[in-house]
């Protein structure tokens, strides 16, 4: 008898692990949930781990579209590269060059994004207050190096 409770109790788990996993798979955004993002608009000095700051500004284009241009340095005249990220029939996500990550979780102070197409790590960006927020890139492991992240500071220029 308790064999076959515990089997049954075992598969109920199985069954709700598997529902939660598709779930957090399957989001689906609106462009509601993109205006709780808006907080990332402008322009940003990133430090942390790295030998010098980058700089990258972020820009919404319509009500669907987040597009990050980064810039060759502080005077913010050359950009050397734009990724756009793109809400398209309920999924939120982006990349270039044939990698792709998508969003699984947006709420009023972050966004999380994981691997989609060619790419292993995810990442996310954080809030933190009006003029700063992190990035935090999760790497995971592989045959020579563990698992681990890499956080960068991001802060205003203001007027930008």
């Amino acid at each position: 008898m308790k064999i076959k409770l515990l089997q049954i109790l075992f598969v109920l788990g199985l069954l709700t692990l598997t529902s939660y996993t598709n779930r957090a798979q399957t989001n689906k955004f609106t462009t509601a949930d993109l205006q709780k993002l808006r907080w990332i608009e402008g322009t940003w000095r990133g430090t942390g781990d790295v030998d010098k700051p980058f700089f990258e500004r972020y820009r919404f284009e319509g009500d669907s579209v987040l597009a990050v241009d980064g810039f060759a340095d502080e005077t913010l005249t050359k950009i050397t590269e734009t990724t756009r990220f793109e809400l398209k029939d309920g999924e939120f996500g982006g990349g270039n060059e044939g990698s792709r990550w998508i969003a699984k979780i947006i709420d009023d102070r972050s966004v999380e994004f994981i691997p989609a197409v060619n790419v292993r790590n995810s990442f996310k960006w954080e809030r933190e207050s009006k003029d700063v927020w992190k990035a935090t890139i999760m790497l995971p492991a592989n045959e020579t190096k563990p698992a681990r992240q890499r956080v960068y500071r991001m802060e205003r220029i203001p007027n930008k």
